[in-house]
């Protein structure tokens, strides 16, 4: 197996010429959802342990759910995609903050569904973050493939160093000096 480790000007080169915008979008959008699921699982996981500086948002003594700032986000993400210039739609935050604003809802899905005991109970916990990390990681995977298979192409066979050409004679033929004598100016510099 080869190492895919590459410069990040090699991975940013590859990500905009081996991807298309639509590629590119869905990429950044897998790749955020995945990182903010991660997290959040992290974060709920120490709040609920009681450990760490983080602790629940409540409001009016009421708790504030993590889906509650998700919908907000895809709201956000929707106003832009139906009423926005080309140019914010094609943005990477925009693709960003559909991946998170969409983990931060998938997260607390089961309370969504009412389904409050399925949340916490252990076997069923356990298993949604099994399932849905997976699915975000091959999704993650199968949007970077292309970008993937051009970083392993580079190791496996790296990019030839253009040459510098070679110097040209004074005079002669072809010339700069040569030019610059039939037409009496500078010549090609």
């Amino acid at each position: 197996m080869t190492n895919l480790a590459s410069s990040p000007r090699a991975v940013r080169k590859a990500f905009h010429e081996e991807l298309g915008p639509g590629q590119r979008s869905a990429l950044l959008s897998w790749l955020a959802f995945t990182g903010a699921f991660a997290g959040l699982r992290a974060l709920t996981y120490s709040i609920r342990a009681g450990k760490g500086p983080f602790r629940n948002v409540s409001v009016g003594g009421e708790h504030l759910h993590h889906y509650m700032w998700g919908i907000a986000m895809l709201s956000g993400v929707g106003a832009v995609a139906v009423r926005g210039e080309e140019a914010h739609r094609r943005h990477p935050a925009l693709a960003i903050s559909y991946g998170a604003g969409l983990a931060l809802i998938v997260d607390e899905f089961a309370l969504l569904l009412d389904l409050q005991d399925v949340y916490w109970a252990r076997q069923g916990r356990i298993s949604i973050d099994v399932g849905v990390g997976g699915i975000a990681v091959a999704g993650s995977y199968f949007a970077a493939l292309p970008l993937l298979r051009r970083l392993r192409r580079q190791r496996v066979h790296p990019p030839i160093p253009a040459q510098a050409p070679a110097p040209h004679a004074e005079s002669g033929a072809g010339s700069p000096g040569a030019i610059r004598g039939a037409s009496g100016g500078q010549g090609l510099r």
